[in-house]
C-alpha cells in the first residue's frame, strides 16, 4: 500500500532509546532512566481519589473544549501565577500538549507555510510541522543565549514562531524582556507566535513569566504532565485569541470530539494541589544540584545553566561527535539511559546529551556514581 510522502518524519528518538531500556530491564538489568522528561511521582492525591469517586458515574463525552469548571480553574491558575485576568472562554482543554499543537497548527497555518522554532528543541515540533505539510525552519541559538533565540534572528518569509520556555533540551527561561522584545518582532513581521509553557511551575530561581503577560496576540501550550505529574493521563491545554476559539472548536470538534473525560476530573481536582506539586519540585531542585555537582565531576562539564524545568543540556564535542552511539554505549556499559543530542538538533547534535533529572534523589546519586564510574574507565 502507498504510504504518504509527508508521513517520513524522523523517529523521536528518546523513545527509542526507552525501548532499548526496557529490553535491557527485561533482560535483567537494573537501567538508571536519565533519558525521558517523566516525573517519577504518581499523579496527585486528591486527582487520584477524584477519578476513583467518579468511576460510577458516566465517563462520556464533554463539550469539545473542555469541562466549563476545568476551564475556570485554568483560568484562576492564571491570575494567581501571573497575574493575567483571563477570560475561561480562551481556555482549551487538549488531550495532552501533543493534541493542543495539532489544534494550534491547524488552526493558524495552512500547507507549505514556514514556521520558525529555535534550535536545539523539543523534536516534535519539527515532525508534527512536517506530517501537516508545514516547514519548519531551524533558528540556530548558541550557548552564550542559553539556547534561546534573539529577536534579531528571526528568519524572514515565515508564518510562525514557536517559542520554548523553560526550553526542551537546554531548561533555560526566557525573561520577560525577551518575550516582549521576541513577541513583538514576531508581530512586526506577521508570524503568528505558539509560546510552549508545559514546564512552567518548575524553576529554581525567578518564576518563569507566560508570553501572556506581554501579549494578548499568542497561542498559549501548557499541560498537566510536568508540574502536576500526569504525563500518562494525556490532558493538556491551550490559551487563544478571542478571534480563534469558534475555529480551534470546530477542529477540535472533528479531531478529537473532546478531551478525555476521566483526566478532565482529575486535573480539576489537581489544580488544588499545588502543595504536593511544590514538594515534586524540591525534590528536582535536589536532584539538579546532585546534577550540578557531579555530572562536572564525571567529565560533562560544558553545560547550559539548567534554570527551570528537569533537564540537563551538555555540550560533549570534546567525547564524541557521534551522540547516538555514545549514548548507547554509556545505556550498554553503564546502565545509564540518556538521550543522544540528535534529537533536539539534527545538525549539532551529535556533539550533545540530554540528561533527565525527573525521577527519584536516589536514582539521580546512582546514576551519577555509575557515569563517573563508565568515565574512569572509558
Amino acid at each position: 500500500m502507498r504510504q504518504s510522502v509527508r508521513g517520513q518524519v524522523d523517529p523521536f528518538i528518546v523513545m527509542d532509546v526507552m525501548d532499548a531500556a526496557a529490553r535491557a530491564e527485561a533482560a535483567g538489568r537494573h537501567i538508571i532512566h536519565m533519558e525521558v522528561g517523566q516525573p517519577g511521582t504518581p499523579a496527585p492525591a486528591g486527582a487520584r481519589r477524584a477519578l476513583a469517586g467518579a468511576l460510577d458515574q458516566p465517563l462520556g463525552y464533554t463539550v469539545a473544549l473542555g469541562l466549563p469548571a476545568l476551564r475556570q480553574g485554568i483560568a484562576d491558575l492564571y491570575r494567581r501565577w501571573y497575574g493575567v485576568d483571563l477570560d475561561p472562554a480562551r481556555v482549551i482543554v487538549t488531550p495532552g500538549s501533543s493534541g493542543a499543537f495539532l489544534l494550534a497548527f491547524s488552526a493558524l497555518f495552512d500547507a507549505g507555510d514556514r514556521v520558525a522554532i529555535g534550535v536545539p528543541g523539543y523534536p516534535s515540533y519539527r515532525q508534527i510541522l512536517r506530517a501537516m505539510s508545514l516547514e519548519p525552519v531551524g533558528i540556530q541559538t548558541r550557548a552564550e543565549d542559553r539556547y534561546q533565540p534573539r529577536a534579531q534572528d528571526l528568519p524572514g518569509d515565515c508564518q510562525g514562531l514557536i517559542l520554548a520556555s523553560p526550553g526542551n533540551p537546554s531548561g533555560t527561561v526566557l525573561r520577560k524582556d525577551e518575550l516582549a522584545a521576541l513577541a513583538g518582532a514576531a508581530q512586526a513581521r506577521g508570524m503568528a507566535l505558539i509560546s510552549d509553557e508545559i514546564y512552567h511551575g518548575l524553576s529554581y530561581g525567578d518564576r518563569c513569566h507566560s508570553a501572556l503577560e506581554v501579549t494578548d496576540e499568542v497561542f498559549v501550550i501548557n499541560s498537566f504532565s510536568k508540574y502536576f505529574s500526569m504525563t500518562g493521563w494525556r490532558i493538556g491545554w491551550m490559551i487563544v485569541p478571542d478571534s480563534h476559539i469558534r475555529t480551534v472548536e470546530r477542529l477540535a470538534q472533528n479531531m478529537f470530539i473532546c478531551p478525555p473525560h476521566a483526566s478532565q476530573l482529575a486535573a480539576l481536582a489537581a489544580l488544588d494541589c499545588t502543595d504536593e506539586a511544590d514538594a515534586n519540585l524540591a525534590v528536582y531542585a535536589e536532584n539538579r544540584r546532585l546534577m550540578l555537582e557531579g555530572l562536572p565531576k564525571a567529565g560533562f562539564d560544558r553545560i547550559a545553566p539548567p534554570e527551570g524545568a528537569f533537564y540537563i543540556y551538555a555540550d560533549v564535542s570534546h567525547l564524541t561527535d557521534d551522540s547516538l552511539a555514545f549514548a548507547a554505549e554509556i545505556l550498554e556499559r553503564a546502565g545509564v539511559a540518556v538521550t543522544p543530542g540528535l534529537d533536539f538538533d539534527p545538525d549539532r547534535g551529535g556533539r550533545t546529551l540530554r540528561f533527565s533529572y525527573a525521577r527519584a534523589t536516589e536514582d539521580i546519586a546512582e546514576g551519577l556514581r555509575r557515569l563517573t564510574e563508565f568515565m574512569s574507565a572509558r
